[in-house]
């Protein structure tokens, strides 16, 4: 083959199937071609030039004149000084392709609108059958844009080179291109080590990165590890802003900088002064941390499990002659059948509703006494509720009543929601969507309340779980709680969750069978039971002092109404 390629003795190609590879460790293949036109399609290429790199260090060249197969247009021969009679001895691109390629191997491949280099490659390869490369790649164009943009008139090659006196001038041929492209790799590596960019993930992700406003405080993730964990956002005065959790700190943490445009990061951003992180042995330890570092500190920045305390109950008042239904904010010890937690008011009132519709409960709030009134009250004279206080149904026919509302929570929830579809399902008949709509809805709230209630119930009840998933460790849980977690062993070390500043151990004798979970517990325990739910059929059971299976119907499921689901067939 004509051309020439030499390589500096190496230990051999490695893989990059790590991104937190340290950049001096990587191999980089800066590529450069020079073509006889713009199209990759109708045009073909001249000269290839390439250089190998890691570490600062020259590890080989490889240059060589190609055969396009076509006429050289005159304005390219002029612009690269390459003539027909040049490559007329030169190898096509299918004898060159292999050697280039192997030149290549697993490296990062990097050039000067690299896209452009990678086209023509990729037309060439698939011409000639073989696959695409799959190499990441790296733009010194778009790491010049982020990084030097103030500081010259434009971004081309030649232009770049003179202003950051490179060692190497481009000529529009491919080697000495390469070359220059080389230089500007690495004063663009030095430019953006400024910016925290130590790692391979990092320099991948920079060019959207550092465009961001706030792109400063990229230096505020330096230390953070490449590991499973908890961040927390500071303010100026250690305030507690945002807190999260992550598979990988470094990575999540610094994506906050690529062009996230969600309206609360950019303040996010603007009042973060400082990053805390807790390394994490295992992702469901990591998750639950979140959720008790969100209790603890509020951060006005997170919107899930922040409001805790708001949280609500739907109460039937099994301490009356006549039970009601009520929406509370507090468990007392008096006799009632709680339902919850409930994320807000406004859900527990509709899980009111759909029992309220399903069954004819009294809605008045008066306690009905032995003189009854003169008239029923105003739901029952609509024929949507009982009246005691009027006479209208004795003890004995309410109870009954109060016992399919009390089966339908605990055992069969049908018996509650089969009213609520039949009622939809007339309405839309009747092609009355919205009424439809708003019924779907209603038995929507009423069968994810009981979901969620059987599945923090099971936790509580199963006692002490010890469970593994394959190939991702385990966790042992204490009625729902964590207590340890690990990834490739169970650790005799004590739990990150046990240690200062991380709200503590947990407190178990709060959580206790037919009792309501406490709504400071309930994020927590919802935590670990879909992450439980999301691996169910890896999951093995090493012990559990109560079963996790359940005997009882499956729950329902109601999505939510469009116009379009409501309408009925036309026959």
């Amino acid at each position: 083959m004509a051309g020439s390629a030499r390589v500096a003795p190496t230990d051999g190609q490695r893989s990059f199937d790590d991104l937190g590879t340290p950049l001096h460790e990587v191999t980089f293949v800066v590529v450069d071609l020079e073509t006889t036109g713009g199209s990759p399609a109708e045009c073909g290429i001249t000269e290839v030039g390439a250089v190998k790199l890691r570490g600062g260090e020259c590890l080989g060249t490889f240059q060589t004149l190609v055969n396009p197969g076509l006429p050289i247009p005159p304005l390219i021969t002029v612009l690269t000084g390459i003539t027909q009679a040049m490559v007329m001895p030169a190898p096509p691109i299918e004898e060159v392709l292999p050697t280039l390629m192997e030149f290549i191997g697993g490296a990062i491949v990097v050039g000067h609108n690299v896209r452009f280099d990678i086209g023509f490659l990729h037309a060439a390869l698939t011409r000639t059958q073989r696959p695409r490369l799959a190499n990441r790649s790296i733009d010194t164009y778009g790491l010049a844009r982020r990084l030097v943009r103030d500081e010259v008139p434009n971004l081309k090659l030649g232009t770049l080179a003179a202003h950051l006196r490179l060692d190497h001038t481009p000529t529009h041929r491919a080697l000495d291109d390469a070359l220059a492209t080389g230089d500007l790799l690495h004063v663009m590596l030095e430019r953006a080590a400024g910016l925290g960019v130590t790692g391979l993930d990092d320099l991948l992700a920079l060019p959207t990165m550092s465009g961001h406003a706030q792109a400063g405080k990229l230096k505020l993730t330096t230390r953070l590890p490449r590991s499973p964990g908890v961040y927390l956002f500071r303010d100026r005065w250690g305030h507690v802003l945002y807190v999260g959790k992550a598979s990988n700190l470094r990575s999540r943490v610094r994506s906050y900088f690529s062009g996230d445009e969600r309206r609360k990061v950019g303040a996010l951003l603007r009042e973060t002064q400082h990053v805390d992180h807790v390394v994490c042995r295992h992702p469901l330890e990591a998750a639950v941390l979140e959720v008790r570092l969100i209790h603890e500190h509020r951060p006005r920045f997170n919107r899930r499990a922040r409001d805790w305390s708001k949280y609500v109950y739907a109460k039937l008042t099994l301490d009356e002659r006549f039970p009601r239904l009520s929406v509370v904010r507090v468990v007392r010890e008096d006799g009632g059948f709680y339902l919850g937690p409930l994320g807000s008011t406004r859900q527990a009132t509709r899980v009111v509703e759909a029992i309220e519709t399903a069954v004819p409960l009294r809605r008045c709030t008066a306690k009905p006494t032995k003189a009854l009134r003169d008239a029923p009250c105003a739901p029952a004279q609509l024929d949507v509720a009982t009246c005691p206080c009027s006479g209208q149904i004795g003890e004995d026919d309410y109870r009954d009543i109060v016992r399919t509302v009390v089966h339908g929570l605990t055992v069969d929830p049908e018996v509650l929601l089969a009213p609520l579809r039949s009622r939809m399902h007339v309405l839309a008949d009747m092609e009355r969507f919205e009424e439809a709509a708003d019924m779907r809805e209603r038995a929507a709230a009423l069968a994810q309340a009981v979901q969620r209630q059987r599945r923090l119930d099971a936790l509580v009840r199963a006692g002490r779980l010890v469970v593994e998933v394959h190939g991702q460790g385990g966790a042992e849980l204490v009625q729902g709680r964590l207590v340890r977690a690990w990834a490739n062993g169970p650790s005799s070390q004590p739990s990150l969750l046990d240690l200062p500043g991380t709200c503590g151990s947990p407190e178990l004798d709060r959580l206790l069978p037919d009792r309501p979970v406490p709504k400071d517990l309930a994020d927590e325990l919802q935590c670990v039971a879909s992450w439980l739910d999301e691996r169910a059929p890896r999951v093995r059971i090493v012990h559990c002092d109560e079963g996790l299976a359940s005997r009882l119907p499956v729950v329902p499921s109601f999505t939510p109404v469009t116009r379009r689901d409501a309408e009925p067939r036309r026959r």
